[in-house]
């Protein structure tokens, strides 16, 4: 019998209330919350409709996030797929509204259409001095979404959950510091390499919602930048 799907934005929903510890493996030195700037980030879920909805795991195939590839001349993350996303600014009522705006000027989404569900404790990014806020959101009314400023992102896309979660999907990157190899998740789909914060967030988030199957923590995949 195939499985039930489940209340995708009910258990997201659910888990800003609850929260989560990130468990990165940052060395305590470069993580200091009180010298990182504040930004944030939009992980928006919403359904794809040329997808069938029948579930073939832990969610139903048409489950679906948004995300973007950073410009190759970015001072910070180049080249990067990520989470539409940036530092919050003075005009800025918190972090939802900064990731709101952030992700309109980004994709042209339209933010009238989506719904907030809340925010997740923030993440400190040491790389480019930043303490990032995830902030799931819920896609209520999807709208066309597009590389707005090619500075910033030069593509925008949607991609199935179901295809995150897929064990031959998923891997581990391998990075040195002081002397101290450093292993984070990543996420191979559609010939398209997931890494850094982007593949922490949504890692630690599948396995705090459930969502995540066994796969091979073995497997080291090359950044494609």
């Amino acid at each position: 019998m195939p499985p039930t799907p489940t209340d995708p934005r009910a258990e997201l929903a659910a888990l800003c209330e609850r929260g989560l510890e990130w468990r990165t493996a940052t060395p305590r030195s470069l993580s200091d919350a009180a010298s990182l700037r504040p930004a944030a980030v939009l992980v928006l879920f919403g359904v794809l409709d040329s997808v069938p909805a029948q579930a073939s795991g832990p969610v139903a195939r048409d489950l679906d996030v948004l995300l973007l590839r950073r410009a190759a001349t970015l001072a910070s993350h180049a080249g990067q797929i990520a989470f539409p996303g940036g530092r919050l600014e003075a005009s800025d009522a918190g972090p939802i509204a900064a990731a709101l705006r952030e992700a309109a000027e980004e994709t042209g989404l339209d933010p009238n259409g989506i719904e907030p569900l809340g925010t997740l404790p923030g993440m400190p990014v040491p790389v480019s001095r930043h303490l990032v806020t995830p902030v799931p959101a819920w896609w209520t009314r999807p709208s066309e979404v597009a590389a707005v400023d090619h500075d910033e992102s030069v593509d925008v896309f949607r991609v199935p959950v179901a295809d995150l979660l897929d064990p031959p999907n998923r891997g581990n990157t391998s990075h040195t510091f002081g002397g101290r190899i450093y292993r984070s998740p990543a996420f191979t789909v559609g010939g398209r390499v997931i890494w850094g914060v982007t593949a922490l967030v949504l890692s630690r988030m599948f396995d705090e919602l459930g969502w995540a199957e066994p796969w091979d923590a073995g497997r080291i995949v090359e950044p494609d930048d």
